[in-house]
């Protein structure tokens, strides 16, 4: 293993925010020693359909990696729901596509039927708990109702 490798470190953030047309407004970066990449995808919190997605390399191990911001555009349309994993990967993957993406895309787009789910709570108690009841059997953390804790 190459010295720089040694220690590494990676940051990645994700945001969520409602625009003043109410739209959700989903943004993540990746930085690590080689990347700062900075993606935007902004989404119909009714039909969770994406209405725009773009990337910006800011900093990049190889000069080809830019070209991978193009495929953001294939994400327009998409709807946030089942087969979303498959989905991202298809519209991001290959050759054109880039892994980093896929990272920060899988981790953010399911932000949006957290929003969803929580959307008219008073606070984060009730937010949680009803974002628990409609994402019920949808993963590990979700497979008991609400109330049952082990």
């Amino acid at each position: 293993m190459s010295k720089g490798m040694q220690q590494f470190e990676r940051n990645i953030t994700y945001r969520l925010q409602v625009n003043q047309a109410g739209m959700l407004v989903l943004g993540a970066t990746l930085n690590d020693r080689f990347h700062d990449i900075t993606i935007e995808v902004v989404v119909d919190p009714q039909s969770l359909v994406v209405q725009s997605a773009q990337a910006d390399f800011r900093k990049y191990p190889s000069g080809d990696c830019p070209n991978a911001a193009r495929v953001m555009q294939r994400l327009q349309g998409l709807v946030i729901g089942k087969g979303l994993s498959r989905k991202i990967t298809e519209a991001v993957g290959g050759i054109e596509g880039c892994s980093n993406l896929r990272t920060l895309l899988l981790g953010l787009l399911p932000l949006a039927l957290n929003a969803r789910a929580a959307a008219g709570c008073q606070n984060d108690d009730e937010a949680l708990h009803v974002i628990h009841e409609k994402l019920l059997g949808t993963c590990a953390g979700y497979a008991k109702p609400p109330c049952q804790k082990t």
